[in-house]
């Protein structure tokens, strides 16, 4: 299936290899033994928050125009042609703690370093107008470690990103500094809102206001 954004340009989905002993068909980079894609982990744990009643995260739906259709039978049809009506923001967004969460999924192939590339200046953008009004932002990075998933608060991503004409990646080992890491568990899969709580605590001074 072919899509283009409302410009008229074609996507081209982004390649992400994983490695060779965790490749999947779709070459994502999965958990080692719970064989998961970090997308399905990050859905798997927004259901278990929901249902234990700690938070309201949901994976937001990509807006899409439908302008080709094929119908090799009555029962059957096949959609062959759409576009992006407007480009993506993030990935998820919620409710915790009376606080708005906003955040990213990313991961990569790489073992010690990851490419600013993998995000897009309208999510940088985003990142930049909910930060504004006090939201907590912030992405979830997973490198090519099955076990590990690091949370990076959005507003250190946006300090490299304002340098990137001076670089191209971030060392893992500043990630591992500025951000929290998230060790792989079963319930939820990945543990995000123990680090948000500390992310909340950390910037709570610098914020306009806080809610009790």
């Amino acid at each position: 299936m072919t899509f283009s954004y409302p410009n008229g340009k074609k996507y081209h989905a982004p390649a992400q290899e994983a490695p060779a002993e965790t490749k999947t068909e779709n070459d994502h980079v999965i958990f080692g033994k719970r064989g998961m894609r970090l997308e399905d982990a990050i859905n798997d744990s927004n259901d278990y928050y929901r249902s234990h009643g700690r938070a309201v995260v949901y994976k937001k739906p990509t807006p899409v125009q439908i302008v080709h259709v094929d119908y090799p039978a009555r029962s059957q049809a096949v959609i062959k042609e759409a576009y992006f009506r407007t480009p993506s923001t993030t990935d998820y967004n919620g409710v915790y703690r009376g606080y708005y969460l906003d955040f990213e999924a990313k991961q990569t192939k790489n073992k010690q370093s990851f490419p600013l590339k993998n995000y897009h200046q309208h999510q940088i953008d985003h990142f930049r107008r909910c930060l504004a009004q006090d939201g907590i932002c912030f992405t979830l990075m997973q490198f090519a470690d099955p076990d590990t998933v690091y949370l990076f608060p959005a507003s250190t991503l946006l300090d490299y990103w304002d340098q990137y004409q001076g670089r191209h990646s971030i060392p893992r080992r500043e990630v591992v500094a500025a951000g929290y890491t998230l060790s792989v568990g079963f319930a939820p899969v990945i543990p995000y809102l123990d680090a948000v709580d500390a992310l909340i605590a950390r910037t709570a001074p610098q914020r306009k206001g806080t809610i009790n």
